[in-house]
């Protein structure tokens, strides 16, 4: 029985912990600012006007700077359109 990819599966904090301590702190702090920005992209209403707009391109470029740390280190680790988020 496979898992579907639609349903994410937790992780437990020591195992998270210990594949933290393996990157460098660059790629952990990006992939936290990355889903930061996405998460903050799904609370955006549609259609955006004016501050929302601006918002979302604030968060468009956050995610576009993490994914270049991300891609560096492991292209796999880059957030894509519709990868879930």
């Amino acid at each position: 029985m496979k898992a579907s990819p639609l349903v994410p599966v937790p992780i437990p904090d020591r195992v998270a912990a210990l594949i933290g301590s393996c990157m460098p702190e660059r790629v952990l702090m990006a992939e936290m600012e990355a889903d930061c920005a996405v998460r903050e992209m799904e609370l955006l209403r549609q259609p955006l006007r004016g501050a929302q707009a601006a918002d979302r391109e604030r968060l468009l470029s956050a995610v576009a700077r993490a994914n270049k740390v991300l891609a560096a280190y492991n292209p796999r680790l880059m957030i894509l359109p519709g990868s879930g988020y």
